[in-house]
């Protein structure tokens, strides 16, 4: 199951930029019932890259885990990923 690796990433601030860790990600918008589809976002070479849907502009910061953002309460774990941990 490809969710199960990929970190999920939820702007329910609305904020115009999260910094996360990872280069290949999903962005779920704002947090559920209020998000969009979970749409899978490979940065490649650059070191930012916009969600299509929500305009959410994600920045990489190497420093940073695979799961760790800025804010802290960007990183989103679906219910069903949580239940299968």
């Amino acid at each position: 199951m490809a969710d199960a690796a990929v970190p999920h990433f939820a702007n329910d601030h609305g904020l115009d930029k999260i910094v996360i860790g990872a280069r290949e990600f999903m962005c779920v918008g704002a947090l559920p019932p209020f998000d969009h589809p979970h749409v899978f976002l490979d940065m490649g070479g650059d070191s930012e890259k916009l969600c299509p849907y929500c305009g959410t502009r994600y920045v990489l910061d190497p420093s940073l885990g695979a799961k760790a953002s800025i804010p802290a309460d960007a990183f989103y774990q679906p219910v069903t990923l949580r239940a299968a941990v």
